[in-house]
Parts: structure tokens; C-alpha cells; sequence
């Protein structure tokens, strides 16, 4: 998938707060950079782990984690034969400690039974390893206890320094008079005294410097400096012994070099794995299915990118006979989100990442191609439409019967019948490649493509007509309006200019394309108030030619209603406007017959010259045809149901 394509769709957004669920600078990169696959095996196996993290963070909660920062390259300087600092030793024994915890989190992680919870034997617990540092190292340096002669030479040490406090304090006390102060101070590693300028020959030894006024010299008393010969001695044994030491530890490190990579390949896994359902835990999502069959299915998808509390959740299908999808309705009303919605969860479903919905089918797609937003550029001197159609010829070369496209105002940003013409070419094109598409637009001329084209249908966002308020709800099965006069009716555009734009809309438009606002739709307005010309404008709605795939139902095929794959019964043939009355669960609805799909035919269900009115009419109708039959009674009726 293309780097546009990710943007526009939000993944790259996706990504980020995936990354931000990691605590390694692997399992970041990694997450930044995930992508979508097109292999089967691959999508399946990385949707599982996800389920798995899942139910183990439901089960036993979040897995204690680590970062392990530059633990490779401390493990570069131990294989060339450098020395770790206690600091990194530290680190190292830090890093095993939360691989032992990870093994324990694991073995918990059983009671869920899933298969993730096996890592937990890839984990060395390096036991020797973390004994060994932890009985050196404290508090970021070589503790005494390291070893017999550093413990020896750091007692020296401190007998030394306390030999040298106990002569000068002795000093002190014996020349009060010498003196500014009554301390000892360390300076550049000499055991000072504050002696007065004027008695400063009658302390021999060494001055280490002075006050800023000049009135105090710090000297070194003779005798401490020859002692401070045997310290310096001292230190420097005691700093050979500590690099002994870490020397021997960094050894140790490079001797178990192997498990310790073993255990962080195993960590940044599992931080991989485990962020993927962390995002699945705060979303509250679910495992999609795959399938290889181009079906599309949605139930109460939610944006991941929208606040859950405010998100309205989207019913969506594609596929079993529908190839694409044509939705209208008022600008603000979520097409737009609709459209990125659908995109989205098709790249996280073949990244192995959970949807926020109720269920999810979601087919492998080679590519999926959009074109939203309006794609302007000054610096490549592109207006809308050429961007636009630039973009759009880019999606037709691209695409194929595996393909997902979604396009946004289809045909917009350029004269109303062109882009009209074009919008119908751009979806027969689409057509023809056998791919899955779902396009935004306004035109009606475009609805009307729709309604008469096999394996099209259209949809709507619902809209309130009196609060001038989007539902944000998608209608699959009927076409949606603009709503732009209701919008203007409500906002207080004077009603002689709703007139004039009624004429001016729906003057030239054909009997048989979609119909206008009903004639009343001006607030207040009763019919005979419309001006005669009005009246005029109104398309006479004459019975079309009826759909050939509309005159393939009979009463008594057992067909499938889309979108929610209800079964039903046919009980009345088509209608002038290809509408077919149905039977579900005892109710009658009138149906389009673009919702349809003929699962049984009625001569496979029941024998020939079968009455029907024992499915589909009451009691009370069946009683007056069989008196009717055999004589005439008056006030004798049968009343058909109105669905």
C-alpha cells in the first residue's frame, strides 16, 4: 500500500498509537512500520496473535515488559573483550530479572489456552548469571563484598583516612589559635586545614590554596601528606581489583551471550504481539474473518480514529452478487467517514490488527485505491478536478479483480453534466475490472446508473430533515438526496427563491430519474401555493421499463434480503419501480430488487398449480375467494394488505 494511501486513510495514525504501546525500540520500529499482506497464512497467523495477547491481557492483564535499551551493544563490548561498567552490569541483571517475571506472567498465562503462552519456555532465567552481578554490584558500583582483596584494600583505605582526620583534629585542638575554622577540608584529594595568614610558617606542610580574601591559606600538614603517598597506593589497587573484577563479570556476560539474545528476541516478540492487543483491549474489538470470495462485511463498525461515545456505528456490505456501492446524502452527513472506515479496516484487518465492531468479514485485497480529499497542489499547479482525474486514471491502470477503490465526490469540481458523464464512465470501468469499489456523489443521474446496473446498488446517509441534522447512518438499498433545499428551507432562504431553485433544479430532468423534494416541502407551504411554472416542472413519473434481473422473481422464491441476509418468500411480483413484495418472519415489505438475491427457486419448493394464498393471505381472505368461487354475495370483500 502506497504512503498516500496510508495517510488518507489514517493508517499511519494507526501505526502511532500502535508504536506508542511498545516499550521496545524494536517492537517501534517494527509497529511504525507495519504494512499490510496479501499471503493468506500470513494474515491469519498474525490476526491469532493478536486474539491470543488479547485474551491473555483479559485473563491475566498486562505483561510486564521491559526496554531493554542498548543491551546488544553491551553485548558488542563484552564479545570484543571490552569491560561493562557496574552501571550496564546492573542493567543486564535488571533485564533478567524481567525474563524471569515474563516466564512467570506466561505460566499464568496458561489458564487462558492459547498457544502464546508457550514462549514462556524460550525464556533462560540465567540464575548464575544474575547471582554473580547481584553479589558485585550495588548501587552502581563494585561492592566491597566482591572480592577478599577488595574488601582488604578498601579497609586499608578507611584506616588510613582515619588515621589522617584523627592527627589533624588532634592538630586542631592543640592550635586553636592558628586557625579561622575548626574543619577539615578535602581539596583535589589533600586533607586541609584553614590556617590564618599571619601563622601560616608555623604550620609546615603544603598550601593547597586559598581564600578569596586572602586572609586564610589551606595547608597540607606534613604528616598528612606522607601518608596521603600510601592512599594514592591503595587506589590504585583498589581500582585494578575493581576492573579485575567487572573484567571478569563482562566475561561471564559474553559466555552466556547466546541466551541472553535467545530471551531478548523473545522480548521484543512478544512486545510486538502484545501491543497489537493492547490496541485490540482499548478499542474493544474484534477478530475479523478472512475470506478469498471479495465479500464485505460489516456490523456496528466504529472509527477507530472517532470518540467511541459519540462514533454512530456503520453497517456495511459488499459482495454475494454486489460488487460496488454508490452513496448520496448531504455534505456533513459521513459519507466521507463511511468510505474511510471501510479503507481502514481492510488495511488493520491484513495488518493482523482487530476492528472496533460487533463482526467483521473482510476479503484480501491486492490494493486498496482512493481518491479523497481534494488533492490540490499550487506547487504542481493542479486544481481540484485535475487532481482529481490525475489520481483516478492512476486507479484505473492500478486496479484489478482483487482491488478495493473508494472514491469521494465522484466527478465533482468541474461542469455538473461532464462530471456526471465521467462519474458514470469511472464506475463502468470499474465494473468491468471485477474489482470492489464504493463512490460518494451528489449527481442523481448517477443514482439512476446504479439502480439499473447489475450488481450496483446505492445507498444513503441518513439525514433529519427538521433538526438539519446528519444521522450518520448508512441505508444500503435506496438512494439518499442532497437535502440541499430543506438545508436552505430551514436556514431562511426566502420562499420565492426555494421556488425559483425547485424550477430551476428539476425543470430539464428526465421522467424516469430520481424524484424531487415532495411539492410541499417548503415550510408552511400547502401544493396549490407552488406557482404554476412549479407545477409544470414536476417530472411525470411514468412506468419505467421494468430491470430483467427485477422479472426474475416469482411469488414463492426463497431469496436472500440484503443487508442483513435476512430469508424471506416472494409474495408479489415486481412494480413499475422494480419493487418486490416479500415476506420475512410473517411481515411484508416491499423490496428492491437489487437487494435480492434468488436463493430457491418456488418450482423446487412446492408443487405446480400450489395456492399460495395458504402462505400469504389471511383467513378471512381465503374464506371470500372460495365463496366467491362458487357464487356472488353482496358486500362479500377481500382486502389486500398495503406493505
Amino acid at each position: 500500500m502506497s504512503s498516500r494511501t496510508d495517510s488518507v486513510l489514517e493508517f499511519d495514525q494507526i501505526r502511532t498509537i500502535l508504536a506508542n504501546y511498545a516499550v521496545t525500540e524494536y517492537g517501534q520500529q517494527r509497529l511504525g512500520s507495519l504494512s499490510p499482506t496479501l499471503e493468506e497464512s500470513k494474515v491469519l497467523a498474525a490476526l491469532r496473535d493478536t486474539s491470543d495477547a488479547r485474551k491473555v491481557i483479559d485473563t491475566v492483564g498486562n505483561p510486564p515488559l521491559t526496554a531493554m535499551k542498548e543491551l546488544r551493544p553491551m553485548l558488542t563490548i563484552a564479545e570484543k573483550g571490552g569491560m561493562l561498567l557496574p552501571e550496564q552490569l546492573e542493567r543486564i541483571q535488571q533485564f533478567i530479572s524481567s525474563c524471569r517475571r515474563m516466564k512467570t506472567y506466561l505460566k499464568k498465562a496458561e489458564a487462558a489456552d492459547v498457544p502464546l503462552a508457550s514462549w514462556g519456555a524460550s525464556f533462560d532465567t540465567l540464575d548464575f548469571l544474575w547471582d554473580e552481578i547481584n553479589c558485585a554490584i550495588r548501587n552502581g558500583m563494585v561492592d566491597s563484598g566482591a572480592s577478599k582483596e577488595l574488601r582488604d584494600l578498601r579497609r586499608k583505605l578507611e584506616n588510613l583516612n582515619l588515621r589522617i582526620k584523627t592527627q589533624l583534629e588532634e592538630l586542631l585542638r592543640k592550635r586553636k589559635e592558628y586557625f579561622s575554622d575548626s574543619f577539615i577540608s578535602n581539596r583535589d584529594g589533600h586533607f586541609t586545614l584553614p590556617v590564618k595568614k599571619e601563622y601560616k610558617f608555623q604550620v609546615p606542610g603544603l598550601v593547597v590554596g586559598s581564600s578569596s580574601s586572602g586572609a586564610t591559606y589551606f595547608i597540607e600538614p606534613t604528616s598528612a601528606s606522607k601518608l596521603r603517598g600510601e592512599i594514592s597506593a591503595l587506589k590504585a589497587a583498589e581500582s585494578a581489583e575493581e576492573d579485575r573484577i567487572l573484567y571478569a563479570l563482562t566475561s561471564l556476560v559474553d559466555d552466556c551471550r547466546a541466551p541472553i539474545l535467545q530471551n531478548i528476541e523473545a522480548m521484543e516478540a512478544l512486545d510486538f504481539i502484545f501491543a497489537k492487543g493492547k490496541l485490540s483491549a482499548e478499542m474493544d474489538a474484534v477478530c475479523p474473518r478472512i475470506n478469498l470470495e471479495q465479500r464485505f462485511s460489516i456490523k456496528q463498525g466504529r472509527h477507530p480514529l472517532l470518540n467511541r461515545s459519540s462514533c454512530v456505528p456503520l453497517d456495511f456490505f459488499l459482495g454475494d452478487g454486489v460488487q460496488g456501492l454508490v452513496i448520496t446524502g448531504p455534505n456533513t452527513g459521513g459519507k466521507t467517514v463511511s468510505l474511510k472506515t471501510v479503507g481502514l479496516f481492510t488495511l488493520m484487518a491484513q495488518s493482523g490488527l482487530h476492528l472496533p465492531c460487533y463482526e467483521a468479514d473482510i476479503p484480501l485485497c491486492s490494493a486498496v485505491l482512493c481518491d479523497i480529499g481534494d488533492g490540490q497542489s499550487i506547487s504542481e499547479n493542479l486544481s481540484t478536478f485535475s487532481a482529481h482525474i490525475t489520481n483516478i486514471i492512476a486507479i484505473l491502470q492500478e486496479a484489478n479483480a482483487q482491488s478495493l477503490v473508494l472514491l469521494d465526490e465522484l466527478g465533482s469540481g468541474t461542469d455538473p453534466a461532464e462530471g456526471m458523464g465521467l462519474a458514470v464512465a469511472i464506475l463502468e470501468e470499474l465494473r468491468k475490472k471485477r474489482c470492489l469499489f464504493v463512490a460518494t456523489t451528489h449527481y442523481p443521474e448517477v443514482k439512476e446508473y446504479a439502480e439499473r446496473t447489475p450488481n450496483l446498488l446505492n445507498a444513503r446517509m441518513t439525514f433529519d430533515r427538521e433538526s438539519l441534522k446528519p444521522l450518520y447512518q448508512l441505508e444500503i438499498g435506496e438512494a439518499g438526496e442532497s437535502c440541499a433545499l430543506y438545508i436552505a428551507r430551514r436556514l431562511g432562504l426566502p420562499r420565492h427563491m426555494l421556488q425559483r431553485a425547485f424550477e430551476e433544479a428539476y425543470r430539464n430532468r428526465p421522467a424516469n430519474t430520481t424524484a424531487p423534494p415532495d411539492i410541499g416541502f417548503l415550510e408552511g407551504a400547502a401544493e396549490g401555493e407552488f406557482s404554476q411554472s412549479a407545477q409544470s416542472v414536476l417530472p411525470k413519473r411514468n412506468a419505467s421499463k421494468q430491470s430483467s434481473h427485477a422479472l426474475k422473481f416469482h411469488v414463492g422464491d426463497s431469496v436472500i434480503v440484503y443487508p442483513k441476509k435476512e430469508l424471506g418468500i416472494v409474495c408479489r411480483t415486481a412494480n413499475e419501480k422494480g419493487e418486490i413484495g416479500v415476506q420475512i418472519r410473517r411481515e411484508k415489505r416491499m423490496v428492491s430488487h437489487k437487494r435480492l438475491q434468488l436463493k430457491t427457486p418456488a418450482d423446487q419448493l412446492y408443487p405446480e398449480d400450489y395456492d399460495f394464498s395458504i402462505v400469504f393471505d389471511s383467513v378471512e381472505n381465503r374464506k371470500a375467494r372460495h365463496q366467491m368461487e362458487k357464487r356472488h354475495e353482496p358486500g362479500l370483500e377481500i382486502r389486500l394488505e398495503e406493505f
